[in-house]
């Protein structure tokens, strides 16, 4: 997936079937890289895009991100979307696959035995299940800074972190109506959630609304948004202040 993932796992009473846990996520996450990395040639996507097959065609991983990414289309208004203008082949699920897989592999690290608390990072986005964690969120406009930290307490069984922005990339995130970068001023969109698949398709889909995405936000029961703009004021969604210290 061209990115770094790292893992911090705690409690550990069964230290053998953790490694073995630890193991599998690995595995899971470079099979996810070979089912749907665009810059593979023989990876699922991209013979869906030289129409070699058909969705229907592929393994039971694109089917779930297929109905997945229906179910972010719809509870974005169309601002998440793996069809945008421009997109090659006409179909490309990648910004909703990371947090999935992100997800997944923590999510089968927890279930080794005895694992109190899982983090895996995936360039940059994190899921958490179990806790308590301080999860820092970069300044995008000082590099080195902080702009807050997320507070995750230990009776919260599971939380999500996602950040979209051009900070780290540069301008990658497009307008999926038109095809172009979106014409706003905002540095960067953080989405806190409990579930990385929801949140790293919101960060999207919020970052292209722009500030549009505070009123969204406002909306959506499972997410809560932090937004900086290229002058490095912020705004944030009303739940946002139960998520920092």
């Amino acid at each position: 997936m061209g990115t770094v993932f790292s893992f911090d796992v705690r409690g550990c009473s069964d230290l053998s079937r953790t490694r073995e846990a630890l193991a599998e996520a690995v595995d899971f996450l470079h099979h996810v890289d070979r089912v749907f990395s665009p810059y593979r040639e023989d990876s699922e996507v991209s013979r869906l895009a030289r129409g070699e097959l058909t969705r229907e065609q592929c393994g039971p991983d694109v089917q779930e991100v297929t109905r997945l990414c229906e179910d972010m289309v719809r509870r974005t208004e169309g601002w998440f979307s793996p069809w945008y203008a421009g997109s090659v082949g006409g179909w490309d699920p990648t910004g909703l696959v990371k947090g999935w897989a992100t997800e997944r592999a923590a999510r089968m690290l927890a279930s080794a035995a005895g694992v109190d608390a899982v983090c895996v990072n995936g360039g940059g986005d994190i899921q958490l299940l179990g806790g308590p964690w301080r999860i820092g969120l970069a300044d995008p406009l000082a590099p080195g800074a902080l702009a807050t930290v997320v507070e995750v307490g230990a009776d919260v069984p599971e939380a999500a972190v996602a950040t979209s922005g051009p900070a780290e990339r540069g301008c990658h995130i497009l307008d999926p109506h038109t095809g172009e970068p979106p014409g706003h001023a905002l540095a960067a969109m953080t989405v806190v959630g409990s579930s990385l698949t929801i949140a790293d398709a919101f960060a999207t889909a919020a970052y292209a609304m722009g500030d549009a995405a505070r009123s969204w936000l406002e909306q959506q029961p499972d997410a809560e948004g932090l937004a900086t703009t290229a002058t490095g004021a912020t705004w944030q969604s009303t739940g946002f202040a139960r998520w920092t210290a």
